[in-house]
């Protein structure tokens, strides 16, 4: 059979290897496991009865956790298009551009939000406009290479089409190149939409605002029954935008 071919067997080692070294130096063990019970019983005893009077301050926090996310992503899909037809190689012109703009797509996404966080806390204060430039600054990073490779793949018969009737160059990207990705531009803002609603909890631990600051603020007075206020709306908030970014994916595909 083919998966006992000897390079199938070496990697498969190669796995378990990883696995067991990586296991090592994480201190994992299965026998923890079995301690689940404690949780289910911190979670049973502390985190209930939900403290529903708290819902509508909370969920006052929680759309400007929303504003941070749609803000960063927004803005960021903005810089981004326009940058990842430099960064496509059949879009770029020159090689010295693709490399330049690829790199600094690629150093953009390589920095964590959080960093960003920390450096424009520190600069502007606290408050959600530095977790706004965090998620915009790894977002044109992000969106900026997955753009460019739909550019990369979108067929070349429409952008001829257009050349061929004196069609500028640009002119020809924006109605030949456009339309065939802009489904899955769509599908990858939703995606980063929803991965910045929990980006931005995160920057909320280090005082970007929003739920995520009431939360951490919450977690550290042991204010539990108020967690699971948080948890709650953190769950419509992904929810939400899930439900909405499909049904207009539908209606544009």
């Amino acid at each position: 059979m083919v998966w006992f071919r000897r390079r199938y067997i070496i990697y498969f080692l190669l796995i378990l290897a990883a696995t067991w070294w990586s296991m090592d130096v994480t201190g994992f063990e299965w026998r923890k496991l079995t301690q689940i019970g404690n949780i289910v019983d911190m979670v049973t005893t502390r985190f209930f009865p939900v403290e529903w009077s708290l819902f509508p301050r909370m969920a006052l926090h929680s759309l400007v956790t929303l504003a941070v996310a749609f803000l960063g992503t927004t803005f960021a899909l903005v810089v981004a298009l326009p940058l990842s037809f430099l960064a496509a190689k059949n879009t770029s012109g020159t090689v010295g551009m693709y490399a330049t703009i690829r790199g600094g797509l690629s150093a953009l996404r390589s920095i964590p939000e959080i960093v960003f966080g920390l450096i424009f806390v520190a600069a502007f204060g606290l408050g959600p406009f530095a977790a706004v430039l965090a998620i915009i600054l790894h977002n044109i990073g992000v969106l900026g290479k997955l753009i460019s490779e739909l550019i990369e793949a979108a067929e070349a018969g429409p952008q001829e089409a257009m050349r061929s009737v004196g069609a500028t160059k640009w002119i020809g990207h924006l109605f030949a190149i456009v339309p065939q990705i802009w489904p899955n531009v769509l599908s990858h803002f939703f995606y980063r939409f929803e991965v910045a609603i929990r980006t931005s909890l995160i920057l909320g631990f280090i005082g970007g605002g929003g739920i995520g600051q009431q939360l951490f603020n919450h977690f550290q007075s042991f204010y539990y029954t108020a967690v699971t206020v948080d948890i709650i709306l953190i769950m419509i908030l992904v929810i939400m935008v899930d439900f909405i970014g499909g049904r207009i994916r539908s209606r544009v595909i």
